[in-house]
């Protein structure tokens, strides 16, 4: 088991697959955040914004996932007649 760890360990510090793997995650990361910001869906943009799944929940999400509207803006609109509220 150490011998693994310590070939995972290597191949970490490679830059060239330090960098595909940085290029895997903001692509999906922000692909996944773009689609739920333009859907204005709220919830899932903080769960995909704060969860680190190697690209997993970006997929899941943009494949399967953004056709379930949990809140359907709902609590977007309440965020921004409190806001205005706020301001008057």
């Amino acid at each position: 088991m150490d011998a693994i760890n310590q070939q995972f360990d290597q191949y970490l510090r490679n830059p060239v697959i330090l960098n595909i793997l940085i290029i895997w995650l903001i692509f999906w990361k922000g692909l996944a955040l773009w689609r739920s910001a333009g859907k204005k869906q709220l919830v899932w943009f903080v769960i995909l914004l704060i969860i680190n799944t190697m690209g997993i929940l970006e997929i899941a999400y943009i494949i399967y996932l953004n056709k379930w509207s949990i809140d359907n803006g709902k609590i977007l609109s309440f965020l921004n007649k409190k806001l205005n509220k706020a301001k008057r």
